[in-house]
Parts: C-alpha cells; structure tokens; sequence
C-alpha cells in the first residue's frame, strides 16, 4: 500500500517538533478526516533555515509532512512557494490514492508559514528577500 519511503517518513519523520522561537507559522486542517498540521519556520537571508512541525493524523500526514520539511528547508522563499502537492508525492515514490489529500496538508502548511513571514516581515521595494536583512 505504502513505498518504503513514505514508511521511512513515517516511522522517522525528519524535523517533528516544535520551535518556539520560530518567526513565522503556518496551520492547515482537513476537516473531511480530521488531520490537522503546524509548520514552523526560521528564515535567514531569504532562506528557510529551520523548518519543523506538528501534525495529528495518518501515516500519510506524517509522511508527506516529513517530506514537505524536507523538500523546503534551505531553499528560498520563492523557491519553497514553488513546491506542490505532485513534488511531495513524487519525492515519496507515489501515494495510495486515498492518501493524496494528505500532501495538501503539507504544501498549504509550508505556504501559510511563508505568507505569514512575508507579513510579519515585508522587504523594501526593489529589494528582495535574499538581498535583505529582515528576519
């Protein structure tokens, strides 16, 4: 039913946790089956330096926001915004399709998170988020 990597993901998910000094966080529930995600990040020169999270649901929650923290972290905000649903399943050679709801919860976590730095810390017109010190 599940690739080894999903269950890789999900027996050892990579940066689970809190972070309370985090600069920004993104939530994102799927009402439909109670699967519930928090994505956390730490952003230095333009790039998530730390990224982490809490999720309650499936084996597929677990893994595809393993996944989703992996595939963000250290990439720019831009890049990170770039990343969708098919980038996370691919990444973990495929999902039943009953689980591929389960990759949204990740995408929209990481996307309410950048939005919610971009909020808390605008740049100046004609810079960029790299080219900036905020954050």
């Amino acid at each position: 039913m599940y690739s080894d990597k999903v269950i890789e993901h999900f027996m050892t998910p990579q940066n689970a946790g809190t972070m309370p000094d985090a600069q920004a966080e993104g939530m994102v529930g799927d009402p439909s089956c109670g699967d519930c995600l928090v994505v956390y990040l730490k952003v230095e020169d333009g790039r998530i330096r730390d990224i982490s999270y809490l999720v309650f649901g499936c084996a597929g929650a677990i893994a595809t926001s393993s996944m989703t923290s992996v595939l963000a972290k250290g990439r720019t905000l831009d890049e990170a915004m770039a990343i969708t649903e098919e980038d996370v399943i691919s990444a973990l050679d495929g999902l039943p399709p009953e689980k591929v709801h389960c990759s949204l919860l990740g995408v929209g976590a990481l996307r309410a998170a950048i939005a919610d730095y971009r909020e808390k810390y605008p740049v100046n017109e004609g810079e960029t988020y790299e080219n900036s010190h905020t954050g």
